[in-house]
């Protein structure tokens, strides 16, 4: 799957994941604290954060796997650093991986626009919860509970990763750090459109 992935791009794509299991570990750890004080709905509101990794990578290199790859290679460092969950969090990380590939596929990886991003990490939520329903026993709760649940976590993987993915990616393109990847050249080239314009114009 990464066989046409140029050096940088791996390295690229495994240090996104180290950084984001980091901040999937902290998350989970604050998960944990909204599930005790408020229940088990609350903790749907942040759980696109849990998919961020698979759309900022997809969004940054634009080929095949990076969603897929990237969140597996995350839930494993997760899990080498403290997660408490043992082997089951690599197969968390694999199912959140196929959603946004799968949406990402589905354009033959060629569309990066915003609803795309967002579409693939409400993709990633669909993935989880059917995991959920299945491990996690949500199947013994209320249906109109389980309504709710799945609705908020599309919600949440909407915005918490596709459109904060999005935000974040192009602020690192801003900086001129992306420049030999995918993204920054598309901002270099949108960039360069603006400013002729300008001139144009002026």
């Amino acid at each position: 799957m990464t066989k046409s992935w140029k050096l940088k791009e791996i390295v690229v794509m495994s240090a996104l994941a180290v950084v984001f299991a980091v901040v999937y570990l902290l998350f989970t750890q604050l998960g944990n604290i909204l599930f005790g004080m408020f229940g088990l709905l609350v903790y749907e509101f942040i759980f696109g954060i849990w998919f961020i990794v698979s759309i900022i990578t997809a969004y940054i290199i634009r080929k095949p796997g990076a969603a897929l790859i990237s969140e597996t290679i995350a839930a494993a460092v997760e899990l080498l650093i403290g997660n408490a969950s043992g082997p089951r969090l690599l197969l968390t990380g694999v199912v959140q991986g196929i959603g946004p590939e799968l949406v990402f596929a589905a354009t033959g990886w060629k569309r990066y626009s915003l609803p795309i991003l967002m579409l693939a990490g409400m993709g990633a939520s669909v993935t989880s919860f059917i995991m959920g329903y299945f491990l996690s026993g949500y199947n013994a709760l209320d249906p109109s509970y389980v309504s709710t649940m799945l609705t908020v976590r599309l919600v949440s993987g909407a915005l918490l990763a596709g459109l904060l993915g999005k935000w974040l990616s192009d602020q690192l393109a801003n900086t001129g750090v992306l420049n030999g990847f995918a993204l920054g050249k598309e901002h270099k080239k949108r960039v360069g459109t603006k400013n002729d314009r300008k001139s144009t114009a002026s």
